[in-house]
């Protein structure tokens, strides 16, 4: 596609520059009209900024996504478009594909396959997948990253530092000067695709005790920094299926899978997978579930996880010195009292289903306004008591409840989610995490200048 090198390289980056800057510039002016009072056009102006936004190839559409869950952190129209955005790159042309194989694999990759799509598969944020089988006769699925990644993604968390820090000027309910460097740090890990191949090796070990999800491994031979090779595993798309029409079992079963493939490796191993959206997990014909996609995989300090059942104890005994001692443990500073009980609301909307023994629905309204009236109300409680500064490692955490809830709504399935949570963490102990989480990283083999983040 003629295209394809007319947006890479030098030229591709001045113009992607150009279009950026403009974009953030006129965010800059439309924002701080929102904080006057000036709000004619907010949808419309929302819907040309998703637009751009989504064909930058996945960087800044992916913080901006996040952001949306996030209460204050733009505008409730911003907020809406955002969280609809999905990644619409063009694909790399076949001429294109092949001269980056050689690149990553040398003259005569072609021997290392006994078949290879010249047409990508999918796509994701930062690249295309191809499917291919060895020259063993494996099925696999090729990850390539789309060209110039390193600079595109500079190039637009500079620009989404500039639009996010003329909001803060006007909005600082929230402060989230650590809220952009972990997504910038994230974003930049997710380039490396050595690394994702370590997460995944980490994943799939950790869910070994779980039958129903299924992690494909990377082919380490076969990927590099900007190749991924990995198994290929057959599914189909849960949005697909949903639509198609599912029976009550069928949609039980997948909740489980769901909830069991974030949770065991979040409070028995420490790790979190940071983007459960329907594009990452397929559904296997047996019913059980394919995880996909791990560049956004984080690792916490077990202190960390503690703070979480700290939390949860807390709301649910309504032990307020306990909560604020949890979210120190999380990193927030200088809470007053206050500032506790408004953080509690927005912790209560994330651990309601936990607390609750019986079977119901992910979120009782099954809307997604009773959760934007939380979050906003939240949003005015931090504004009168002097707002928050958000910790890093609140960020991934607070996305995964909020993806996987509304994956939750839209299978629009009653499960006792309180149960599931008790299983999990029963008998939790903070040194036997510890000492799990070392043996599974040590496992999963890092390479040694992407250590793993905590």
């Amino acid at each position: 596609m003629a295209r394809d090198l007319d947006n890479s390289g030098m030229f591709g980056e001045l113009r992607r520059m150009v279009q950026t800057t403009g974009t953030v510039g006129g965010i800059a002016a439309r924002l701080a009209g929102h904080k006057m009072g000036i709000r004619s056009g907010g949808a419309t102006h929302a819907e040309d900024l998703k637009s751009v936004l989504g064909g930058l190839k996945g960087p800044l559409m992916k913080a901006a996504q996040l952001l949306a869950t996030i209460p204050g952190a733009l505008p409730e129209e911003y907020a809406e478009e955002l969280a609809q955005l999905q990644s619409n790159a063009p694909p790399m042309g076949w001429n294109f594909v092949r001269r980056r194989m050689t690149a990553e694999l040398g003259a005569g990759w072609e021997k290392n396959f006994r078949a290879f799509g010249k047409e990508a598969a999918a796509a994701a944020s930062l690249g295309q997948v191809h499917q291919a089988i060895l020259a063993d006769g494996r099925k696999v699925a090729c990850k390539l990253q789309y060209p110039d990644m390193n600079s595109a993604v500079e190039a637009d968390l500079k620009q989404f530092r500039m639009a996010i820090g003329v909001y803060h000027k006007l909005d600082n309910a929230i402060r989230q000067d650590d809220v952009v460097e972990e997504l910038a740090e994230r974003l930049r890990e997710e380039l490396d695709y050595r690394r994702e191949a370590a997460n995944m090796r980490l994943y799939h070990n950790i869910v070994q005790g779980c039958p129903d999800v299924t992690v494909p491994l990377p082919v380490d031979a076969l990927s590099t920094r900007r190749l991924l090779t990995m198994e290929w595993v057959a599914g189909q798309n849960l949005n697909t299926a949903i639509k198609a029409g599912l029976s009550e079992e069928q949609k039980k079963k997948i909740a489980r899978a769901l909830f069991r493939g974030w949770y065991v490796p979040l409070y028995q191993y420490g790790v979190v997978h940071g983007d459960p959206h329907m594009g990452n997990f397929t559904l296997r014909e047996d019913g059980g579930l394919n995880l996909l996609d791990f560049g956004a995989i984080r690792i916490f300090r077990p202190s960390f996880i503690q703070g979480n059942i700290d939390l949860y104890n807390a709301l649910r005994t309504k032990d307020e010195d306990l909560a604020a001692h949890a979210y120190e443990a999380w990193g927030f500073r200088d809470l007053s009292r206050e500032k506790v009980r408004v953080l509690n609301e927005w912790a209560s909307l994330l651990y309601a289903p936990l607390m609750d023994d019986r079977e119901r629905y992910i979120q009782e309204e099954n809307t997604p306004e009773h959760g934007r009236e939380v979050l906003s109300r939240v949003h005015e409680g931090l504004q009168k008591t002097g707002g928050v500064r958000l910790p890093r490692e609140f960020v991934l955490v607070d996305r995964s409840a909020i993806g996987l809830g509304s994956v939750f709504m839209r299978l629009k399935v009653k499960m006792n989610w309180s149960e599931l949570f008790h299983e999990i963490v029963e008998g939790f102990d903070v040194q036997a995490l510890t000492e799990r989480q070392n043996a599974a990283i040590r496992e999963a083999r890092f390479p040694p200048d992407a250590p793993p983040a905590t």
